[in-house]
């Protein structure tokens, strides 16, 4: 059986010093992140001849949205499509930025939806769930799969909301972390609710949040609260197949030096 690959997310801000990144740490696979606003500043054709270039697969692309904010507190009423005031602008942008990612050769797009209301019969999610089914439709279209980033919802809800969206070409990006930053779940509880669905995974790591803290603390890999060994084991035993891609919320030199500890932590649970 072939081991699960390692990648790194990046960022779009500079391709080439991007990619030369994912190369110098001997890794061959990235999920890039951009804005939804700002595609129409890249040249989708340029961006796949550029990670030709480096040898670079780009498994995944991440859509995000300006005007987010990523806690408990201001969440809610900011994040992704769930989010009433933006849900019309984005879903023009969520459609739009399909056709870009199919432009660069690419069947995955993640995203945080935003804050799914726990209770089905929720106006809020009641109305949430036909915008979702136009974005999923779209990348159908597209030869893409759609994937929930986890973290703001609980496990069940998450997928109560795909099974409500009753289309094949969903999926989820399991981040573990984000799942205690946000204080939602246990990773291993989660990934025995819904990892058969589970088509990649941010290898990041965090700390529950205390009582008085709208969003709990990122750390390296190997010092939050992250099952690693026995998580992979159980995402494995639901059919994943990879990749990992590590995710490290800093800058500089500390960042490169607890992505390589990250690699050498992981490797040998792959």
């Amino acid at each position: 059986m072939d081991d699960i690959k390692l990648g790194l997310i990046v960022s779009s801000k500079n391709l080439e010093e991007s990619f030369n990144k994912v190369k110098s740490l001997k890794l061959s696979l990235c999920q890039i992140g951009f804005i939804a606003e700002e595609i129409d500043n890249f040249d989708p054709y340029k961006i796949k001849k550029i990670a030709e270039k480096f040898e670079i697969e780009i498994f995944s692309v991440f859509m995000l949205f300006k005007g987010q904010i990523f806690n408990n507190k201001d969440g809610p009423s900011t994040m992704g499509l769930v989010a009433e005031k933006y849900r019309e602008e984005r879903l023009k942008l969520s459609l739009k930025f399909s056709d870009f990612v199919k432009e660069m050769n690419v069947n995955y797009i993640v995203s945080h939806i935003g804050f799914i209301p726990d209770d089905e019969e929720d106006p809020v999610y009641k109305s949430f769930i036909p915008i979702i089914k136009e974005v999923v439709k779209k990348c159908k279209e597209n030869n893409q799969i759609f994937c929930f980033e986890t973290g703001q919802e609980l496990p069940s809800t998450l997928k109560r909301t795909i099974i409500d969206i009753g289309m094949e070409n969903v999926g989820i990006n399991l981040d573990p972390a984000n799942l205690i930053l946000y204080g939602k779940a246990n990773p291993l509880d989660a990934v025995e609710i819904f990892g058969e669905y589970v088509k990649s995974m941010h290898g990041k790591d965090g700390l529950w949040p205390n009582r008085d803290e709208s969003l709990g603390i990122e750390v390296p890999i190997g010092e939050g609260m992250v099952n690693f060994p026995v998580l992979i084991r159980r995402l494995k035993n639901k059919g994943f197949k990879g990749p990992i891609i590590i995710e490290r919320e800093i800058s500089g030199e500390k960042q490169i030096e607890d992505i390589k500890k990250a690699i050498e932590y992981l490797s040998p649970y792959l």
